[in-house]
């Protein structure tokens, strides 16, 4: 079991966990990931890890309450165990010799996932430029750890109510038309922005690397729900990944993937809903 010590609400939908795991925060690197279970009846899903802190042992997981399993996930509070925890899991981010400048992109809940990329690369000495994009300013997240942790800092909005007017690729297209000249550039985010991003790089010949979450279950390399099509070839984004070349990943086969269990996840968050109703009703009686 691995206990919460610390919980914050970064805004209406997403949840900082920080969790007791010694034996993870002692090897744990960016893009590497945990999968966990809340209990003995639970789904098992994966969740990157956001940062970690080996004096303390603790990692730290930051999550979109979608489905039921983060639902319930973000029920827990400070003290409350889970389950099982379990990691780190996949490969870390490896950084090609000659990479100096580096612009990390992240969309919405994945910019918790970005940050540990920038994070890590600042202090290891790359110039590091971050874009970092939501819909509106009221989801807006970590906002002061990226100014900590890149060069340069680029807040956009899609609706213009904070940062920055726009789609985080219409920034990175006129940073790079600028001349801004980059080495690398690294997406996490909602798979259709990572597709547009390596749609706006591959023009400048800029590598791009993009992490991965599909549908996971044993974070092995044995069930094969986390299939993915990279440069004709099946690989498994949790053994072979989460990073994968953007350009060599086919992003329409990997959207309709992550819509198979819709119906059920829908019909598991009804019930539970349902369920916590019928509860209530009964404490009021």
């Amino acid at each position: 079991m691995a206990k919460i010590v610390r919980k914050e609400v970064l805004n209406s939908s997403v949840t900082l966990l920080e969790v007791e795991a010694p034996k993870i925060a002692r090897k744990a690197l960016p893009g590497q990931f945990i999968i966990l279970r809340i209990d003995d009846d639970g789904e098992r899903i994966p969740l990157t890890i956001g940062d970690y802190d080996r004096e303390k042992g603790t990692i730290t997981i930051i999550f979109q309450k979608v489905g039921l399993t983060t639902m319930l996930l973000g029920d827990l509070n400070v003290g409350d165990d889970i389950k099982d925890f379990v990691g780190p899991l996949g490969v870390p981010t490896h950084i090609d010799e000659g990479v100096k400048r580096v612009c990390v992109v992240g969309g919405g809940v994945g910019c918790a996932i970005a940050y540990p990329q920038a994070k890590y690369l600042h202090l290891a000495g790359y110039e590091v430029d971050v874009i970092a994009g939501f819909r509106s300013k009221d989801i807006v997240i970590l906002e002061e750890e990226f100014k900590a942790a890149c060069t340069n800092f680029y807040l956009t909005t899609d609706d213009g109510t904070y940062g920055e007017k726009g789609f985080v690729t219409d920034k990175l297209k006129s940073l790079i038309e600028a001349g801004n000249q980059y080495d690398l550039v690294i997406a996490i985010g909602p798979v259709p922005m990572m597709k547009f991003v390596c749609k706006t790089t591959e023009p400048f010949g800029i590598k791009t690397l993009v992490s991965l979450n599909p549908i996971m279950v044993d974070g092995t390399g044995m069930c094969g729900g986390c299939r993915v099509t990279v440069g004709g070839q099946v690989k498994f984004a949790c053994v072979d990944g989460p990073d994968f070349d953007g350009h060599q990943v086919d992003f329409d086969e990997l959207m309709n993937r992550n819509t198979i269990y819709r119906e059920q996840e829908a019909a598991a968050k009804e019930q539970h809903e349902c369920r916590m109703e019928r509860l209530g009703r009964q404490l009021i009686q």
